[in-house]
């Protein structure tokens, strides 16, 4: 994948790759916030569209609650819908099973740096493992000679 050019194909696969990581991510957030983004962005220049909405596979606390079908090149995403989505779009009901996106040979690493650069979105700076945060936090020094 040629990560300098922002094609349907090219940003449709690399969202594709860091959907599918975020749904087994142990901290997903930035991972669905970039996709949010460049969904939106897509949206907004005309390279996906919005199909429909589905009921969702797994409602929250019981709840019936629909999802935003959108369509990007050869791929299908789901997305939480607006008010406006409800008043035009068509209700698809039920979720299909039968249809699959096409696999994508991009590693995660490619997709992320092709869709921060297109959305401009800053990834999230990783944590110093060396600075507590926890006020209740005692250093193994500290518990060896009992200090407090």
């Amino acid at each position: 994948m040629n990560s300098n050019k922002f094609t349907v194909e090219n940003l449709s696969k690399a969202l594709f790759v860091v959907n599918k990581h975020a749904k087994t991510a142990i901290d997903p957030k930035f991972l669905y916030e970039l996709k949010k983004k460049t969904i939106e962005k897509l949206l907004a220049e005309g390279k996906a569209q919005k199909i429909g909405l589905h009921f969702s596979k797994n409602p929250k606390l019981s709840k019936q609650t629909s999802t935003v079908l959108i369509e990007c090149g050869d791929y299908l995403f789901h997305q939480l819908p607006s008010k406006e989505d409800f008043q035009n779009l068509p209700h698809l009901g039920d979720l299909e099973d039968q249809h699959r996106n096409p696999k994508a040979q991009v590693s995660l690493k490619q997709a992320k740096s092709l869709l921060v650069a297109y959305t401009g979105l800053k990834p999230p700076q990783p944590k110093n493992p060396y600075v507590q945060t926890n006020t209740h936090y005692m250093s193994p020094f500290a518990k060896r000679f009992g200090e407090r």
